[in-house]
């Protein structure tokens, strides 16, 4: 009798990285999934340290072997998704990097912002990159991080350093490190660079300029799906047939192959994503232009992307640093206990504002405060923080897209609060669905590997894989 064989998913994301195994019917038959620590040197500054990430990597891997019982032979593909425009600048003849990683919510390149703009009008660098001219995305970090040192520049410019998004470093490592590692990245990650041609596919070398980011710093850009090389750390000999950003991880995870499909994945942040098909539609209402998924040998599938900064962070943030709650779950148990808000709304600016205000000055407000508010008022506010932010990104995407959402796909942790999605399908007034799976990201990843590595046929198989599992009207 022969044994099961897999496909594996490697989940990078902002709070922790996961491991999983996933079987020919895309259930999942193992998880092994650690936290990182999150650095705030000041404020407005996030940090990670990419060398404890690779190391919970080192970590999670063989243990997701392990609690399925399999062995890297019944492993046919590996793909990585990961937290995209976080920025990891390293040596490539020590492995070491130069500074932390620079985490996609950090604002300190708002210092160079201006001086880019001289370079290149905003109007410009959105037309070539899809992306504001914000802090959001990696370019201006690389920018800031080798204006800070003018010995980093230097090096840069000589070839000893390299940069990537978190999917770089970690393709890099799995395939040797400084012994022949793979210097590479997806599309969808270079799509959130702002170096990345939208219509090319390839670095711009104006782009380029503008950043002052030298071409010998950057991977090579390669499809979605696609090889990626052969793993030789922390376990030997998985082939690496996907690598995928994780909100369009989401979006594959959730059969969004055509044009028209939308998900929203509730986490850390709140990442609306619209499949536009074959050509990049540029928004008039301040969204994001991405790359969806790239196929080896076919054209490239785009679309409109709603980012949302602060989430379940505002959760996490009532409960750890303003102690309100004692877990995340009881933000719901109290919020039902009112009937409303009480007048108290709450915008979790904390890091700026994204999508559709592109406010990166902007900082949080609680507002509406009177006697009569208590606790659970407040929960409810944080709740409906979320949801309004929802509906102003689904209005966005309304007034760029040819034809109105008619219905919302979800999934990520948030999807577990009933009254959240309740509140949302509300503002909203279509209906809200999740799958069997809330945790998408990991399974399209796992979906994108299992193509390249020719374990599934095509995406109709993995289409019928999708089942309802619950639906707010």
């Amino acid at each position: 009798m022969s044994l099961p064989r897999y496909v594996a998913a490697l989940d990078q994301g902002t709070t922790s990285t996961r491991c999983m195994l996933f079987d020919r019917e895309g259930r999942m038959v193992s998880l092994a999934q650690r936290e990182h620590h999150q650095h705030y040197p000041r404020a407005g500054w996030v940090e990670h340290d990419p060398l404890e990430i690779w190391d919970i990597v080192c970590r999670v891997m063989p243990e997701a072997l392990a609690d399925a019982g399999a062995s890297v032979d019944q492993v046919v593909g590996l793909g990585i998704t990961n937290q995209r425009e976080t920025t990891v600048v390293w040596d490539r003849h020590t492995g070491r990097p130069v500074h932390n990683a620079i985490v996609w919510q950090d604002t300190r390149s708002s210092a160079v912002l201006p001086a880019i703009a001289a370079d290149m009008p905003e109007a410009e660098i959105q037309a070539r990159s899809g992306l504001p001219l914000v802090t959001y995305c990696s370019g201006p970090k690389v920018r800031w991080l080798l204006d800070s040192s003018p010995s980093l520049r230097s090096r840069a410019e000589r070839g000893d350093l390299l940069f990537g998004t978190m999917d770089s470093w970690l393709v890099w490592n799995l395939t040797g490190g400084v012994s022949g590692g793979v210097h590479v990245t997806d599309v969808t990650n270079a799509s959130r660079t702002m170096l990345m041609n939208l219509h090319t596919l390839d670095w711009d070398p104006d782009l380029l300029a503008a950043m002052r980011v030298p071409r010998a710093m950057l991977p090579e850009i390669r499809p979605t799906v696609s090889s990626f090389g052969t793993t030789v750390a922390p376990v030997d000999g998985i082939p690496l047939t996907a690598v995928i950003g994780d909100q369009q991880a989401s979006l594959f995870g959730q059969a969004g192959f055509d044009r028209g499909d939308a998900k929203c994945t509730f986490g850390t942040g709140g990442f609306l994503l619209l499949n536009t098909g074959t050509s990049p539609v540029r928004s008039q209402h301040g969204l994001i232009t991405t790359v969806a998924h790239a196929m080896e040998g076919e054209p490239a599938a785009y679309a409109l992307e709603g980012s949302i900064a602060v989430a379940g962070s505002l959760v996490q943030w009532f409960r750890d640093s303003l102690g309100l709650i004692r877990s995340a779950a009881e933000i719901e148990t109290q919020a039902l206990t009112v009937a409303d808000n009480g007048g108290c709304y709450v915008v979790p600016a904390f890091t700026g504002l994204y999508a559709p205000h592109w406010e990166p000055d902007a900082r949080g407000v609680i507002v509406g405060l009177t006697s009569y508010v208590t606790k659970a008022h407040l929960c409810r506010a944080v709740l409906e923080a979320t949801a309004w932010q929802t509906r102003e990104v689904i209005d966005a995407m309304n007034a760029d897209a040819s034809a109105p959402l008619t219905r919302l796909a979800v999934d990520g942790g948030m999807t577990a609060d009933n009254l959240l999605m309740q509140t949302i399908a509300d503002f909203l007034d279509i209906p809200v669905v999740r799958p069997m799976v809330a945790e998408t990201v990991s399974r399209g990843a796992a979906y994108a590997a299992g193509l390249g590595a020719g374990y599934w046929p095509d995406r109709q198989v993995l289409r019928r894989h999708w089942r309802r599992a619950a639906e707010w009207r």
